[in-house]
């Protein structure tokens, strides 16, 4: 939803088999592929492969993946998903990771390791996890402190995006770091990290329609290169997550709900970029 409210022209999610329903009722602007399966509603004589077969029809005709949401720690889920991660890397797809697929990386850091087009956004103790998976002494924090320690991690990781959530949103490449310190609102909701994944996802579509030139847009003085843009891009869907809650608690205080922060997400669009 919060790619589409972003301006994506379209939204697929792809979701475990008996998910599908609920999540078709819930908007008609998503398409949804219920093509996964837990370990227990695997059908006899199916394997992984038949399903990941099905998710590359979809991926052959998409610009990003998002991945983590709802996700799950299932074996047979992660595993997978540790597959369709292969095979939105041979398609040269950009790939954000959040929630459960952190959970992935950390016990699988080589899935992404050296891929420039992946962006992870921990939030600070799932950064320490990741720290910790990679070896690197020292984790985060909400403070610009925590910078260089993100630098460190994205340079680990071999030149990837990683946004760390917190009072400041670090961002780095390993190349370029900056921090965000849009005011947010006060009042923190389960799922604000998923409007902050869908808005990357709408933003990173777009840094492949201006690197194909399909727009007449003048160049980018900022951006030097792809990874430059992407910096941007995750800059950018932190900042309209960031003023969106803070929009949201003016309207509705501590009774804020996570759907109030996406309905939102288009006046804070409007506020920063129009």
């Amino acid at each position: 939803m919060a790619s589409t409210l972003v301006g994506a022209d379209m939204s697929h999610v792809i979701c475990e088999k008996y998910a599908g329903d609920v999540i078709k009722s819930y908007s008609p602007n998503l398409i949804v592929h219920p093509y996964l399966f837990e370990t227990e509603h695997l059908p006899s004589g199916h394997s992984i492969q038949n399903v990941v077969e099905k998710v590359c029809s979809v991926l052959d005709r998409i610009h990003v993946v998002v991945i983590g949401p709802g996700l799950g720690r299932d074996k047979t889920m992660l595993e997978t998903t540790a597959a369709i991660i292969q095979e939105a890397k041979k398609r040269k797809l950009p790939i954000v990771i959040d929630a459960d697929g952190l959970y992935l990386i950390q016990n699988q850091p080589d899935l992404i390791k050296g891929y420039e087009k992946a962006i992870l956004t921990p939030n600070v103790v799932e950064f320490q996890r990741l720290c910790k998976a990679l070896e690197i002494d020292d984790a985060g924090g909400d403070d610009p402190a925590s910078a260089p320690k993100v630098s460190k991690l994205a340079t680990t990781f071999g030149g990837l995006t990683i946004l760390e959530k917190g009072k400041l949103d670090n961002i780095s490449n390993g190349h370029t770091t900056i921090s965000n310190d849009i005011s947010g609102g006060p009042k923190r909701v389960s799922g604000q990290g998923d409007t902050l994944s869908g808005s990357i996802a709408a933003f990173l579509a777009w840094q492949l329609a201006y690197e194909q030139k399909l727009w007449d847009t003048e160049p980018i003085k900022e951006a030097q290169d792809s990874r430059d843009l992407t910096l941007l891009a995750v800059f950018a869907a932190s900042s309209i997550t960031r003023t969106a809650s803070a929009l949201a608690y003016k309207n509705h205080g501590r009774a804020l709900l996570t759907s109030d922060i996406s309905d939102s997400v288009g006046a804070a669009f409007k506020q920063l970029f129009e």
